[in-house]
């Protein structure tokens, strides 16, 4: 019995890994009335073990909100268990969540035990849980209303108690709506919603977030990267990151591998559409003639802010290597947004060469 013993916690030990660290409270959640509002809530439903469904598009943070409620939970004593639906072949994940019997199928050569095992006492992170087979969400339904399962090759009942919170970037009414996701399993899961808001949705976090990854991702690749300027703060908070937080942390991280010649934001900055110009054309109010020169006013943009970060945002080299006047490169920093208005240019330690610096009124 105790050899039994020994083997199963080795094996539990080689499933999980240890977590990285969360960011701090602060930068998780930031300033924005959004996320504020998350946690507010998050933090009610934290020691009582309800399930929990988080949703937002991806990237957005639902897996690390998952841990955070975990580790302000009950449950922290136990372990955080995920399981990406959406990764692993319907035929296998039942097999991955409820375990196996030795002798179960052919390649079974030892029992294992599944996911929900592993997160006894713990919490069960669902990522993705719209891509769950129908057959499945029969089974795992009957599991949550009485937190018994069986192994597969096993006729034997066994209980857990688990935290479960499950997290999706699909809207699972119009799922329901479409035949691909049970309704009984979405109420069972939909106890208390957290939905997380994009991006875009919280600017005023975007600076704090950079930051917060510049230091990270030094420490990882252990270097050191130009810091971020005000100017280049400033842009990122006004673009679109359709890939939310997640773009905008492999964006830092490229930032830190190589250096000045890295886009940070390479994949926003081509696909910003101003929303302004998108409902105006809806409404039919704006003249093509208009929407062109937007569409120019963008690409010059993009443009003047490669030259910048090609020039490391020493202004006087970028305005030579564009062939235009330091006046004009300025005059079209202020103008496409890559530095406040109503805010000065840097002095001369910030790359111009001495005696150079302008006020925005230039």
């Amino acid at each position: 019995m105790h050899r039994t013993m020994s083997s199963e916690k080795a094996r539990k030990n080689k499933t999980t890994k240890p977590l990285d660290p969360p960011p701090p409270d602060d930068v998780l959640f930031g300033r924005s009335v959004a996320m504020l509002e998350v946690r507010r809530r998050a933090a009610k439903i934290c020691g009582t073990n309800v399930p929990v469904l988080l949703e937002g598009d991806g990237g957005t943070g639902k897996e690390v909100l998952a841990r955070w409620i975990h580790e302000h939970s009950p449950a922290s004593n136990g372990q955080f268990v995920k399981v990406n639906c959406a990764s692993i072949p319907g035929t296998l994940l039942e097999s991955e969540l409820f375990g196996y019997e030795k002798g179960a199928f052919t390649g079974a050569h030892i029992s294992k035990p599944g996911r929900v095992e592993l997160a006894h006492n713990g919490t069960l992170l669902l990522n993705e849980i719209a891509d769950i087979d129908l057959d499945l969400q029969s089974k795992l339904l009957q599991f949550l209303q009485d937190g018994r399962f069986s192994r597969i090759g096993d006729q034997a009942e066994r209980g857990v108690e688990t935290r479960l919170i499950c997290a999706t970037n699909k809207d699972l009414e119009h799922e329901i709506e479409a035949g691909r996701f049970r309704a009984d399993l979405y109420y069972r899961i939909n106890v208390v919603r957290l939905r997380l808001p994009r991006l875009r949705e919280r600017r005023e976090d975007i600076p704090l977030l950079a930051e917060y990854f510049l230091a990270q991702f030094q420490e990882k690749f252990m270097k050191q990267a130009e810091p971020l300027s005000r100017e280049m703060l400033h842009y990122l908070r006004n673009l679109d990151w359709p890939g939310n937080i997640r773009e905008l942390s492999n964006g830092i991280a490229r930032h830190v591998l190589m250096g000045a010649e890295a886009r940070i934001a390479q994949e926003s900055a081509a696909s910003q559409v101003p929303s302004v110009r998108v409902n105006s054309v809806a409404s039919g109010t704006v003249p093509l003639k208009q929407i062109a020169r937007e569409a120019v006013r963008d690409r010059e943009r993009n443009f003047i802010l490669e030259a910048l970060q090609a020039n490391q945002w020493n202004r006087r080299k970028t305005a030579e290597a564009l062939k235009i006047s330091y006046r004009a490169l300025i005059y079209k920093i202020h103008n496409g947004g890559l530095i406040s208005r109503s805010s000065r240019l840097p002095a001369a330690s910030q790359g111009d060469a001495p005696g150079t610096a302008r006020s925005s009124a230039d």
